[in-house]
């Protein structure tokens, strides 16, 4: 696949050089890896968001959720026990394998929970502007000729 040329965008953008990291992450995303665990994306608000991931049979202490940058990185450590509890599995069709799925978060979007429930993990996110990035109004003032006192001798 050919990268995308960005050169335009720059030319009148300040900032911006994230989104080229984030393109090249997209078109290296491996198939295969898209299909463990299955998820949604929601918006529930106008400045909130909720991951849903389908994490049957793990724990809360086999998830770990960390947030890094811009960043959500949801990890499972799940093992295939062959012999749990005196079972032997004839059939064994809901996946316990360990996974890690990434995902960028825009600037701004702060993780503010997390819960398990029926084997659903659930993230939610929301957008907060920092008060020093929201708009503000700069007063436009005059430049004062500097007075120099003369001293008469």
């Amino acid at each position: 696949m050919d990268r995308f040329d960005f050169s335009p965008l720059f030319r009148s953008t300040i900032g911006f050089d994230r989104l080229t990291r984030l393109v090249d992450a997209a078109t290296r995303v491996d198939s295969a890896s898209l299909a463990y665990p299955p998820y949604n994306i929601e918006k529930t608000g106008e400045d909130a968001y909720r991951l849903t991931m389908a994490v049957a049979g793990f724990s809360p202490a086999e998830l770990d959720i960390t947030v890094q940058e811009n960043t959500l990185l949801v990890t499972g450590k799940g093992a295939q026990k062959e012999d749990e509890n005196g079972v032997s599995y004839l059939h064994r069709g809901i996946a316990r394998r360990s996974f890690e799925r990434r995902f960028s978060l825009a600037d701004h979007l702060k993780v503010v929970g997390a819960s398990l429930d029926n084997g659903m993990l659930s993230v939610d996110v929301v957008h907060e502007v920092p008060e020093a990035a929201k708009p503000r109004t700069i007063k436009i003032g005059t430049m004062q000729p500097q007075v120099t006192e003369q001293k008469a001798a």
